[in-house]
């Protein structure tokens, strides 16, 4: 079986984060003067530009090392079939390949990435066929962004 250069709490977080993304919906009222707490924040679930959870996806993604980055994008093709497990190395070669033509490879991939739909799934599909479940955890895993003087603040 290929190893993983991403670890599987971070593809988890991922699938967790796009699913979020995924039920975005579009704007049905853009001057309804409605109240958010009226409307029981029923706006959080609109695809506006200032999306903080793609934004949320976006960081997370562009601060990925490379192989990360490559490993990544292999893995949303797998879960999409665009080839198998044994075709792993030719899937990860591949990305690669394409992540060197970028002109600036970590936005790039950033967009290609958050461009797909149904990413969630594609990489809860992919990890499966490494033998992976994202669902084992009890709770989404969250990255540690917090910085050291937050850390000794709590």
């Amino acid at each position: 079986m290929p190893e993983l250069a991403i670890s599987r709490e971070k593809v988890g977080y991922l699938i967790e984060k796009a699913r979020e993304f995924d039920v975005k919906d579009l704007p049905a009222d853009l001057d309804s003067g409605s109240n958010p707490t009226d409307d029981d924040e029923i706006d959080v679930l609109e695809d506006t530009s200032c999306d903080p959870v793609a934004k949320e996806l976006a960081s997370f993604i562009r601060a990925m090392n490379e192989d990360e980055q490559v490993d990544l994008v292999a893995l949303m093709w797998l879960g999409r079939g665009d080839g198998t497990i044994e075709e792993w190395d030719d899937l990860r070669a591949r990305s690669a390949e394409r992540r060197s033509g970028y002109r600036r490879p970590r936005w790039e991939t950033v967009r290609y990435v958050l461009g797909e739909p149904l990413l969630g799934d594609l990489l809860a599909e992919g990890l499966d066929k490494f033998g992976y479940s994202w669902a084992d955890e009890e709770e989404p895993p969250l990255p540690d962004s917090s910085s050291e003087s937050e850390r000794n603040q709590r």
